[in-house]
């Protein structure tokens, strides 16, 4: 049986749409969660990015003028920056694919099905 798959995702998001999409037309039964509307906490975003392999550098969206305004590219500690990603959700990648004690940073979507199969 397949472990629950969560979605942490932005619903204006075009690539999180996509995602959405792809899932539909496969079947695939998951939860969304819209961490704009249900906040990731530091140790939820350290708990991914670990089932990931991921650093907090790697997630960042660096075209967002927040990630400019604060100047996230001189941020060196992870710790620092992961503060700053929850308190600035608009700077994490999307959409993150989580199925049990993995996940993946969904980019490109196809990634998503790659992790599922994988965990089946």
């Amino acid at each position: 049986m397949l472990k629950k798959i969560a979605v942490y995702e932005k619903p204006t998001c075009t690539t999180c749409r996509n995602l959405n999409k792809l899932f539909e037309e496969n079947g695939i039964d998951y939860r969304k969660v819209n961490y704009f509307i249900e906040p990731l906490t530091e140790e939820k975003l350290k708990d991914l990015l670990k089932k990931a392999n991921l650093s907090a550098f790697d997630v960042v969206r660096k075209n967002e003028a927040v990630y400019k305004e604060l100047k996230v590219a001189e941020v060196e500690k992870e710790d620092e920056l992961m503060k700053i990603i929850v308190e600035n959700p608009s700077i994490l990648q999307r959409p993150i694919v989580e199925v049990g004690d993995r996940a993946v940073l969904a980019r490109p979507i196809e990634r998503a099905l790659e992790l599922i199969e994988s965990v089946r």
